[in-house]
Order: C-alpha cells, then structure tokens, then sequence
C-alpha cells in the first residue's frame, strides 16, 4: 500500500486525486494534507481519509481548524515542509500552484519520498537541482501530467540513445484562431473558458498564453534528459493525443486517451501497476478528425521565452517564472490586459543577467526578488512598461 500526503489537497489535481483514492482503499492511504486556506473543504477531507496531520498556508486559518479538529495542525511553509517529509509517507503528490511548491518537493526529496508532481514550477524553477537531487536520493520523480505521462509512457522500455524528437501536443487554447487585434482586448472570462480541459485558473490562463506549454518544454528537458532541439510542440485542438515520441528509425509512438487528469493522476500514483477505471473509455469510431498545425511564437510569445530562458538556464527559468506567476494574479484581478502578460516576462527576462548554477536558497531569494520587482512595475509603472 502506497501511504500518501497530498500538497495542495483542495485545488483541482487534489481533489482528483483523492477522488482516485477514495475508489482504491486498499491500494492507497492518506497521511497528510495541506491547503492554502480553503479550511472548511479540508475539514471536510480530514473527516473522511483521517490523515495524520495537515498543515494551512494561511497562519490565521491554521488557528481555527486547530479548535476544530483533533490531529495537529502545521501552518505556513514550514508546516507544508513538514507534511512533505512525514515519516508515515513514501510518496508525496505536490500540486500546489506556484513557485512555492519548490521548497517541500526539495524537503520530500531529501526525506527520501517519492514525488508525484503536478507543480511545474518545481523543475521549471529548479529543475537541476531537483533532479540531481533525486538521482542521489534514489526517489522517483514521476509527472502528473498528460503530456508527460504520455511521454513516460511512449519510453517505457525503450533506448532513450533512439530519440530522434519529443512531441508535446497542445489544444492552442481558446484563441488559437485569433488574430494579433483580436488578442488585445481577452477578457479574464474569455480566457477560462478551456476548450477541452477543466483546470484550476492559474494553469488555465497558463495555457492560454501558452507559457504553460513552454514550462512543460523546460520540464521535459530535465525529466527526459533531451536537448531542447529535440523538443518540438504541435497545436492538437481535440486533446485526444497527449505526446508523442519520434526515433531515429522515424516511427513515433504516441499516447491517446480522453482529455480527463484523473488518468495520468492514477498513472502516477499505481505506477508500475495500471488501476482499473471507470473513466469514459476513448472511442475512436466517434472521433471525426485529429488535427495538428504549428505554434503562432508571434501570438503566443510566452512560448518562445521559455525555450530562450531554458536554454540559457541557470536563474533565467526561474525569473520568467517568477514574473510570469505575478502578471498572471494581475490579469486575474483586472489589473493589466492579457497581452500584457508577455510583455511583463519579457521585461523581467531582459533585465536578469543569470547565475549558472544556483544553490536552491538563491533560486528562492531571487523567486521573491523578482515577484517584488514585477508587482512595484504593475503597481507604479504600468502606462511606460505596457506601452512598450
């Protein structure tokens, strides 16, 4: 039995999550859970899987689920680090939103958990040092992600030496028809609306300006150890194919399956079992058509700056990340347009000048500095950046 804390227990992936395990007694058992300060739904968690402990972001909402309920109660990052190393887990599912998931993914590692990982940010961010990091370890680091489960999937047993070229699909998002007048005036409710996938609203605004696909270029870089030369996207709208994988022989292997997470969630967490599931089952007879076309880089910049700043590595992901997090909790609150959002990670990747092998406190100190940076830029200078 895999004995499980989930980080991020009452967003989307967490609540998917649990629905799985709730269906799957005796494969999986919950040992800790954590939430930013959704309190009331992680009451009502705590009440049905019985965790061990549970730790809130929020200081002030820590305090009153503590009268609440008789297990203890962790706050702030601190208490998020010490559900992710529980001595009770052997995996730990991080699908927290943000950069701040990097920090307990470090600490499961060094504690010796095995990682489910839907916090991209995490290798987007940090991604030689978590991966170095686990290799010592000797802990799996295992996507959940449909992208890179089909990735994972499509290797399974074969010579990564044969890799002619990774193929991450794409849906385009909701305006991948657009035109450049067109994408200046997106609304916050325009750009949710998801064509094919229902997410949490950070990873859906995300794949709209497809800096979401760009983190998963950064990801495949460090979990599949392949140049970035070899990692191509292709616009797919039907979600219907996830990844593919091209070998030198030129045959390319791909997985399909219906546009659901809880798929790649079971995946990752039975792996090296397959769970039996009752998800709708793809039927290929009613499937009309499988479409592929290019990326728009010049409509969808957020693209391309991810390639640049994973090529040049060292602290640059973690600045367009960082930038990036903050304009997008800005175009959420209506505060900038969301053309505005490339042009505010743009500004933050051309002013840093990279460390190359940072230790994971500097990742953390320039995480924040950027934020601060990027949210004063938002707040007092806006007309003069935006205009540029």
């Amino acid at each position: 039995m895999k004995i499980i804390s989930i980080l991020g227990s009452t967003g989307c992936i967490g609540n998917q999550t649990l629905e799985i395990i709730k269906q799957n007694p005796s494969k999986f058992k919950i040992a800790g859970l954590t939430t930013n300060n959704n309190i009331q739904l992680l009451e009502k968690q705590i009440n049905k899987f019985n965790p061990i402990a549970v730790a809130v972001m929020n200081k002030e909402k820590a305090e009153i689920l503590k009268y609440k309920i008789k297990i203890p109660v962790y706050s702030g990052i601190k208490g998020i680090n010490k559900i992710a190393k529980l001595n009770e887990t052997n995996t730990v599912v991080n699908s927290l939103v943000g950069s701040i998931g990097v920090e307990p993914t470090y600490k499961a590692i060094i504690a010796g958990k095995d990682i489910a990982l839907a916090n991209k940010e995490t290798l987007v961010a940090a991604g030689s040092i978590i991966m170095n990091k686990a290799k010592k370890n000797d802990v799996k680091v295992m996507p959940i992600d449909s992208e890179h489960s089909a990735i994972f999937q499509c290797l399974n047993g074969e010579n990564k030496k044969d890799v002619k070229n990774i193929i991450i699909t794409c849906s385009g998002g909701p305006f991948k028809d657009y035109t450049k007048k067109q994408m200046q005036d997106i609304t916050k409710e325009q750009a949710l609306k998801h064509p094919t996938w229902n997410m949490g609203e950070k990873i859906t605004i995300d794949s709209a300006t497809l800096m979401n696909k760009g983190f998963e270029v950064i990801e495949t870089y460090w979990l599949y150890n392949i140049d970035y030369s070899k990692i191509k996207v292709i616009i797919h709208p039907q979600s219907i194919i996830h990844s593919l994988v091209e070998f030198k022989d030129n045959s390319v292997m791909a997985q399909l399956g219906t546009p659901d997470m809880k798929t790649p969630i079971q995946y990752a967490l039975g792996y090296p079992e397959r769970i039996q599931s009752d998800l709708k089952e793809l039927n290929l007879i009613e499937i009309k058509k499988l479409e592929f076309e290019k990326p728009n880089f010049e409509l969808f910049p957020c693209l391309k700056y991810a390639y640049e700043s994973g090529k040049i590595g060292g602290t640059m992901p973690t600045v367009m990340n960082a930038a990036n997090e903050i304009a997008v909790s800005a175009f959420l609150k209506n505060k900038i347009k969301f053309m505005d959002i490339p042009k505010i990670v743009k500004m933050a990747i051309d002013k840093h000048k990279p460390l190359k092998n940072p230790t994971l406190h500097q990742i953390l100190e320039i995480d924040k500095k950027i934020k601060i940076e990027t949210e004063i830029n938002i707040k007092n200078y806006s007309t003069i950046i935006l205009k540029s």
